[in-house]
């Protein structure tokens, strides 16, 4: 598998690692941290929000700067960008990508101003949704900065566009889209982008410098309107970043209640949305999971 030398010490280290569930507070559990949040557009208000509950509900010592950046903007303000480099991490709803008429995306002017060089994507089972193939738990890694989705390319002739630089990160993109849909959905499935120094990896927040964290799998994705209408968009995969997220910020305690609440909810199948077979709103499942709370 090709893969960039600056995501050879975080392959290695999620190797060697094991991780238990803790409840007790931890030193420093106390001390807030502030965090960048971009609701987005479509979907991300609503799961944004749920988030926002749950972070709330637990006394998660964590709090928010909320800047309102949407995808038909020229470019991503500049104090949004300092404010990520300030906090150094980021929560981020979906931004929608424009097509034609020469505008960037601005989840990739994210990506290249932070330097957001790898993507990782965590597809595994959840206990109680049925999918068909078990005992899923994959990680996709991939090159988020250069190859197809780089903005590297450039038209030959009309209609023939030819691309600089080849590199795993379409490909990475079509490997994490298909292991999630075989896990369970991209409505599931938690990541986070970001980039490392000194060797450092996110998951243990070791030389760590900016990450962003969002939907895993079709990251860009804003959902249907219809879901934003009904509010019935699924929070799930942005929940599992979150957990994440706490784990980055060295919060493991609520980390592991937010991801075993979520994963509590989905087992017992009371609350679900329409893409898990369900009937809940986004409101709905998200007070099943605060109700769950440890």
């Amino acid at each position: 598998m090709a893969m960039s030398r600056r995501s050879f010490p975080l392959l290695k280290h999620l190797l060697s690692q094991t991780r238990s569930v803790t409840y007790m507070p931890r030193p420093g559990d106390g001390a807030p941290r502030a965090v960048t949040l971009i609701p987005g557009d479509g979907i991300g208000p609503l799961v944004t929000d749920a988030v926002q509950q749950v972070m709330e509900a637990m006394h998660a010592p964590v709090f928010f700067e909320r800047y309102d950046v949407h995808g038909d903007m020229s470019k991503v303000p500049e104090e949004v960008i300092a404010s990520i480099k300030k906090n150094k991490v980021c929560l981020k709803g979906g931004l929608a990508t424009p097509m034609g008429g020469g505008v960037n995306s601005l989840n990739l002017q994210l990506r290249k101003d932070l330097d957001l060089y790898a993507s990782l994507v965590n597809c595994a089972n959840l206990p109680g949704l049925q999918t068909k193939h078990e005992n899923v738990d994959i990680v996709v890694i991939r090159e988020n900065t250069e190859g197809e989705y780089a903005g590297l390319e450039h038209e030959v002739v009309p209609g023939v566009v030819e691309s600089l630089k080849v590199t795993p990160n379409l490909y990475g993109n079509l490997v994490a889209n298909t292991a999630a849909g075989i896990a369970g959905g991209t409505g599931v499935m938690p990541g986070v982008n970001f980039t490392v120094v000194g060797g450092g990896v996110v998951s243990g927040n070791v030389g760590a410098d900016y990450a962003i964290f969002e939907q895993g799998a079709s990251a860009g994705n804003v959902g249907k309107e219809k879901n934003v209408e009904q509010k019935n968009a699924n929070p799930v995969a942005l929940l599992l970043s979150s957990a994440m997220m706490l784990r980055h910020l060295q919060f493991p305690s609520f980390a592991d209640r937010l991801e075993t609440s979520v994963k509590r909810v989905i087992k017992d199948g009371k609350h679900r949305t329409k893409d898990l077979g369900g009937n809940s709103t986004t409101q709905e499942l998200v007070e099943a999971v605060i109700a769950g709370l440890d």
